[in-house]
C-alpha cells in the first residue's frame, strides 16, 4: 500500500502577544505561577485588528505552498478545520482560496474544498479525509492542503480567558510524505457531551472541570479502542506522544493515565510494584468509588517515580513548547505539538527516522482519536525551528487595557474600532465587507 501522510507543515500566529505572569497575572490579583506551573503557559497569541481565521489560514497555506513550491495544480482538495466560523453556509476554504488566488500563478478551480466542525479534533478529521481521499485513489495524482485555524477567544471573566490564543496550521498531504507516514489504524472514543459547546454564541459555555474528565475518558476509550486493532500498546514503543493541548499542564493529567495503562500486566509495573505497589484492578472491587480513590493514589504515587518522569521528559515534555509560547489554539493544538516534538529532536540531532509517534486528538462535545504515525527518511530537511521562533519572536506585546481592546475588536457583538498594532507585510489582510457583508481580502506586499 502506498505510504500517504504529511509532506510540509507551516504555521502562522496571531501578531500579538500576551504575557501572562507580567501583563493578566497582576491585574487578576493572581500569583504568577498560576499561569505558569498550573496551566504551563507564559504567553498567549492574538490576532491584530486586520487578522481573522481566513488571513491566519491563507498565510500558513501560502508560506506552505512558497517554500514547497506547490503548484495550485498540484492540489486536489482545500480542507479547513475550525471552530471559528463565521458563516454558517459558505465554509472557509473558499475565502482560502480566493485569498491564494491572489497572489499564486494558478487557480483551485478544480480543488474540492469544504470546512470541518467538531471542536478541536475537527483538524485530525480533516487530516483523515485527506489521506483516505488519497489512499482510494481519487486524488488523481494531487495532494491536498490542510488548514486549521482559530480564533480561541473566551468570555470576559470566564475561567479559560487565560488559554486563549489564535493562529493556523497548514499541512501538505500527499503519497511518499516527507515529514511522517498515517497509519490506517485508528481508535475512537465518543460520547453525546456538553462539557464545551457554543449554542448560536461566539464565546464557548464551558463547565471546566466535567471538560476535563470527559476529555480523559474519551482519550482512554480511544486508546482501548486502538488496542484492539493493533495489540497492546508500551509506552516505548513510542519515540513521541503529541497530546491534544489546550494547555500544557492537562497533557500531564493525559499523560500519567496513559502511561498507567500501557505499563499494566508488564515488566515495567513489575518493576514498579517495589516502590508503590500493584495497579488496583477493578475486578477486585466491589466498591466503584473505593477503586477510583485507590487509581488515583496509585497514580499520584505512580507520577512521582523517576521512571515516569523521564519518559515524561523524553516522550511528552518536547510536545508542548509551542503551545506554552502561543496558548489555546484549538484545532491546530495536536498539529503543534507534533510539530513542536520534531522541532526538538532536529535540534537536538535525534535520528527519528524510522520511529513512531502515538497522536491523541481531542474535540470536546466529545471524541478523542488515537493512531500512530511513521517518520520517514529525511524529515528533518522539513522542520525549521529557527522559523517558527522568528514568527513568535517578532510578535507585538500588547498590554492588559491593549488586550481588553483587541478583545472587543474580536467580539462579533462590539464595534470595530481599534486601529491595528502592527504593520501588515507582506501577508493577508482583512479589508472590510462587501455588499452581501461577505468579508473582503487583500494581500499587502
Amino acid at each position: 500500500m502506498t505510504a500517504v501522510g504529511i509532506d510540509g507543515i507551516e504555521i502562522w500566529t496571531g501578531k500579538l502577544s500576551l504575557d501572562l505572569p507580567e501583563e493578566f497575572a497582576p491585574v487578576m490579583d493572581d500569583d504568577p505561577e498560576k499561569y505558569t506551573k498550573g496551566l504551563g503557559l507564559f504567553k498567549s497569541s492574538f490576532p491584530d485588528a486586520y487578522e481573522d481565521i481566513v488571513t491566519m489560514g491563507a498565510n500558513a497555506a501560502h508560506r506552505l505552498m512558497e517554500r514547497k513550491g506547490i503548484d495550485p495544480k498540484e492540489v486536489g482538495r482545500i480542507d479547513v478545520a475550525t471552530e471559528s466560523a463565521f458563516d454558517k453556509s459558505k465554509p472557509a476554504s473558499t475565502y482560502i482560496a480566493g485569498a491564494l488566488e491572489q497572489v499564486l500563478d494558478g487557480v483551485f478551480t478544480h480543488a474540492n474544498k469544504g470546512e470541518r466542525k467538531f471542536a478541536c479534533i475537527s483538524g485530525t478529521q480533516a487530516l483523515n479525509d485527506a489521506v483516505n481521499w488519497i489512499a482510494a485513489g481519487r486524488n488523481r495524482g494531487r495532494g491536498a492542503i490542510v488548514i486549521t485555524t482559530d480564533t480561541a477567544l473566551y468570555e470576559r471573566g470566564d475561567p479559560g480567558e487565560a488559554t486563549q490564543g489564535a493562529g493556523a496550521v497548514a499541512m501538505y498531504v500527499n503519497k511518499d510524505p516527507s515529514i511522517v507516514e498515517i497509519s490506517m489504524e485508528q481508535g475512537f472514543g465518543s460520547v453525546d457531551e456538553t462539557d464545551f459547546l457554543k449554542p448560536n454564541q461566539q464565546f464557548p459555555s464551558v463547565d471546566g472541570k466535567r471538560s476535563m474528565q470527559v476529555y480523559l475518558a474519551r482519550m482512554r476509550e480511544a486508546l482501548e479502542d486502538f488496542e484492539s486493532e493493533t495489540g497492546r500498546s508500551h509506552p516505548d514503543d513510542y519515540r513521541f506522544i503529541p497530546f491534544h493541548t489546550p494547555f500544557p499542564n492537562m497533557v500531564r493529567k493525559a499523560a500519567v493515565l496513559g502511561y498507567r495503562h500501557t505499563i499494566r500486566d508488564t515488566e515495567l509495573e513489575d518493576t514498579l510494584a517495589e516502590q508503590i505497589g500493584r495497579q488496583p484492578r477493578s475486578e477486585e472491587y466491589d466498591d466503584r468509588e473505593a477503586f477510583s480513590e485507590d487509581i488515583q493514589e496509585y497514580m499520584d504515587a505512580l507520577s512521582e517515580t523517576d521512571m515516569y518522569r523521564e519518559w515524561y521528559e523524553r516522550a511528552i515534555k518536547p510536545t508542548v513548547d509551542i503551545s506554552s509560547r502561543v496558548g489555546n489554539w484549538y484545532t491546530s493544538s495536536v498539529h503543534l505539538a507534533r510539530l513542536s516534538a520534531l522541532i526538538h529532536a532536529n535540534r537536538k540531532g535525534i535520528d527519528l527516522a524510522g520511529e513512531t509517534l502515538l497522536v491523541g486528538s481531542y474535540g470536546s462535545g466529545a471524541q478523542a482519536e488515537i493512531h500512530e504515525e511513521l517518520v520517514v527518511e529525511g524529515w528533518e530537511d522539513e522542520i525549521d525551528g529557527d522559523a517558527v521562533d522568528t514568527l513568535l519572536n517578532v510578535r507585538h506585546p500588547i498590554t492588559f487595557e491593549e488586550y481588553e481592546r483587541v478583545h472587543d475588536q474580536h467580539n462579533h457583538s462590539k464595534e470595530k474600532v481599534q486601529e491595528p498594532f502592527t504593520e501588515p507585510d507582506g501577508e493577508f489582510v482583512f479589508d472590510g465587507w462587501g455588499p452581501m457583508n461577505e468579508r473582503q481580502y487583500t494581500f499587502i506586499e
